[in-house]
């Protein structure tokens, strides 16, 4: 099982949302459909980057990594790292 670190965008809140999960398509849907207390302000939340990992931990590490940053400047260029 792999297990992937992926960072969320909504529109309607101009905001970035990071987490990781086992199960990214189910974990999008949630996300959209007031299924996270974190992202139920908006429902227009789209994939705009992802990393896999072979472990449970290491994808919680490199979430840990990319939250501990606070930086939304990091974010963008990330994303734009994988244009």
């Amino acid at each position: 099982m792999s297990f992937t670190v992926y960072i969320l965008y909504s529109t309607t809140l101009d905001q970035y949302y990071t987490g990781q999960t086992e199960n990214l398509k189910d974990r999008l849907f949630r996300h959209n459909n007031s299924g996270s207390k974190s992202t139920k302000q908006a429902n227009d939340w789209k994939l705009v980057y992802s990393e896999a990992f072979e472990t449970r931990k290491e994808a919680v590490k490199r979430e840990s990594e990319i939250k501990k940053k606070k930086s939304r400047k990091y974010i963008e260029w990330l994303i734009s790292s994988v244009g």
